[in-house]
């Protein structure tokens, strides 16, 4: 992309940009009648003015400018054709677009020179209708914003800003639209992110900064920061995690502090001065880049951030960013310190009977509850798989991720062997999903059918070692399809990070002679992807290891494969939390046991068998039931359930112990208790 925009951003002497501030403060400073809006039925639609009185913009383009900013934004703020319909004005949506850019590139022109060029930035905003709550499906405000998009693309914008976002699954429709745009123009323009976070702290859907970057993180934006909603001072703590971890340029265009009410009309108190000291701050302390105005900001704002934007230069960031999967609200790590990533399994209508029979009863207030009570368990994120003969699975996957996405606050994995029934998940789940899975099993063009899902909705996903030929049952099979995908993976554009291998657990209960080393290959396939495939994530679904056996014994057969996946290099596991014993509740002798069917360690005199660790698996949890209490006594005091953790070696559960013990103690006082219960 050849663009003197992102050219000038990226100067070695890393300019701070400065934007321009409030249109609406500075169009109402105007006093404009309704006959300039073009009627009584018009006034109010400040977006209608660059047809009906297009000197009032220009003359809040001229002011800007001459105040020293180098970036304008668009009178485009509400021009979708959803918003403008509410004007009877949805059929002039492209046609107001393309004009508000080409009378901002008109204006800039009097003002650029080489030593201080200036930009115009195309302003697309969030709309009336949030679609995480239903007010507006996906495809239709997408849509809305392809028309939006390519009226700016075309009037000349030298950026686009989407702005003010409030709600994560609106952004994602407006990135997919420029991206639609820009493939049909067959080139790019710079792109910037900016969402809004309300003085609660969240956005107004609830998403945690942390989520946000996160769910924005794959896609290919230059700039994400904060506007609007509050002054600085609110935004400080959010800037400071943005300037620590996101990869992309970091704004801070706030408001001039929050409004109050005087006469009816908001009223803005923070002083040009005020804002000067604020964001002097935020750059040379934490390295924003860009700067500016939102509400109630005018041009003696604007020129005190010019001001210290010729001689401040932003600090230089580090940014450390950890790969996760997130909800709308927040975000799960890859990684977890205290356990590995337990994707609770129980939302499968393809293997639990309990789910099968909710959703054909289409139960989903049960459905929400069975995931509820996953998250209390100690999953991480939730598999969501609705594949069942006979039901509509595309409505199905709609119904209960629309229901999911703000009622339980774990990201989802959609999973489903028909790739549009992940997507129809995708349009109504605004978090970072994981979509499980992709295979060669019907060729490469469904493989990167759901590849190209993930990079569209910003997704990671699960890739099964399976090819032309089936499921592959050795390691160096296992491999070798796990190594062709990863190399066409990270060409097509997904970084590792985001690739999951599942390597396949099946089982080595059947007593079948080609089964009995389905658990080593597995292992032994882990292990290779571990070592030579740098970067990626390895997920497993564990129960399949076990299947037929007794509940009791799968029970301790599957903790104890999963312990030997994770020694191997296992990142995640889809299990029920509930039904996973760490390794010191499991008796040696029956550790032993697993350990020597996992790796088929018969003994043979001859052809004879002497020794089968099935059969003796089998023998010793013959009767037994799988009814146990894996619980801490609540009784018990904080202190006493954190040294049974310790003792039990029990990861699950542990954080939320951890949680309560510090309302009680300070981290200090936990560190010296822990020493003396270690």
């Amino acid at each position: 992309m050849n663009s003197p925009f992102l050219k000038h951003l990226h100067s070695p002497d890393r300019p701070v940009i400065v934007f321009d501030g409030a249109m609406g403060t500075n169009i109402q400073s105007q006093n404009l009648t309704a006959a300039d809006f073009g009627g009584p039925e018009y006034e109010g639609c400040n977006e209608y003015l660059v047809h009906t009185l297009p000197e009032a913009i220009a003359k809040v383009h001229r002011d800007f400018l001459a105040a020293g900013a180098d970036v304008i934004e668009t009178d485009t703020f509400g021009n979708t054709s959803i918003v403008l319909a509410e004007y009877d004005l949805a059929d002039k949506a492209y046609y107001l677009n393309k004009t508000a850019a080409q009378l901002a590139k008109k204006v800039t022109a009097e003002f650029s020179t080489p030593e201080k060029p200036r930009f115009v930035a195309g302003s697309m905003g969030p709309g009336t209708k949030l679609p995480t709550l239903g007010h507006i499906d996906f495809d239709t405000l997408r849509t809305a914003y392809v028309e939006q998009a390519e009226g700016l693309y075309d009037g000349g914008a030298d950026l686009l800003i989407i702005e003010t976002c409030q709600d994560v699954l609106q952004i994602k429709a407006a990135l997919n639209a420029v991206s639609e745009v820009f493939e049909k123009k067959g080139s790019r323009l710079p792109l910037m992110v900016s969402v809004t976070i309300e003085n609660f702290g969240t956005m107004l859907v609830g998403s945690e900064i942390e989520a946000a970057l996160t769910i924005l993180q794959p896609y290919p934006i230059d700039i994400m920061g904060l506007n609007c909603a509050t002054g600085p001072d609110l935004m400080a703590d959010h800037i400071k995690y943005l300037c620590e971890h996101s990869p992309f340029v970091v704004s801070c265009i706030p408001n001039a502090g929050l409004p109050e009410n005087i006469g009816g009309h908001a009223h803005y108190k923070l002083t040009p001065m005020e804002l000067r000291m604020a964001l002097h701050k935020f750059v040379e302390d934490w390295g924003v880049q860009v700067i500016g105005g939102c509400c109630g900001t005018r041009p003696d704002h604007i020129q005190q951030l010019a001001e210290i934007a010729a001689t401040l230069k932003p600090k230089a960031r580090h940014p450390q960013f950890e790969p996760a999967a997130a909800s709308i609200y927040s975000t799960q790590a890859y990684d977890q310190d205290n356990s590995f990533l337990i994707v609770g399994e129980r939302l499968n209508a393809s293997g639990s009977k309990k789910c099968r029979n909710m959703l054909n009863a289409e139960d989903w207030d049960g459905l929400v509850s069975l995931a509820k009570s996953q998250v209390k368990e100690g999953a991480h994120v939730l598999d969501v798989n609705v594949d069942y003969v006979g039901r509509d699975g595309e409505r199905d996957m709609h119904e209960l991720a629309g229901r999911l996405v703000t009622n339980v606050t774990l990201p989802l994995m959609l999973d489903s062997t028909e790739w549009e029934k992940m997507e129809e998940g995708l349009k109504v789940a605004g978090g970072k999903c994981i979509l499980n899975s992709t295979n060669y099993e019907d060729g490469e063009p469904r493989f990167f059918k759901v590849l190209e899902l993930a990079k569209k909705y910003g997704a990671g996903v699960v890739v099964g070692t399976i090819d032309e030929d089936g499921m592959a049952r050795t390691a160096e099979k296992k491999f070798a399809i796990a190594q062709r995908a990863y190399n066409q993976a990270l060409e097509y554009g997904i970084p590792a990070h985001e690739i999951f291998f599942d390597t396949l657990a099946l089982p080595v209960s059947t007593g079948i002679e080609e089964d009995r080393e389905n658990g080593k290959a597995t292992i032994e396939a882990i292990r290779r992807i571990r070592e030579e495939l740098p970067g990626c994530q390895i997920l497993l679904g564990v129960s399949n290891v076990s299947f037929g056996l007794n509940p009791a014994a799968r029970i301790v057969l599957n903790s104890m494969f999963l312990h030997e996946a994770m020694a191997a290099g296992l990142d995640g596991a889809i299990v029920s939390a509930n039904k996973i014993l760490p390794l010191a509740k499991i008796e040696p002798e029956h550790q032993e046991v697993c350990r020597k069917l996992i790796y088929d360690r018969r003994t043979f005199d001859g052809d004879i068998c002497t020794y089968d660790p099935l059969a003796e698996l089998t023998t010793m949890f013959a009767g037994k039931t799988a009814k146990r209490d894996r619980s801490v006594d609540e009784n018990l005091p904080v202190e006493e359930r954190l040294k049974q953790h310790i003792i039990d070696g029990e990861r699950i559960g542990l954080e939320e112990q951890l949680a309560k013990a510090l309302e009680k103690h300070p981290p200090w006082i936990l560190s010296t208790s822990s020493c003396w219960t270690g």
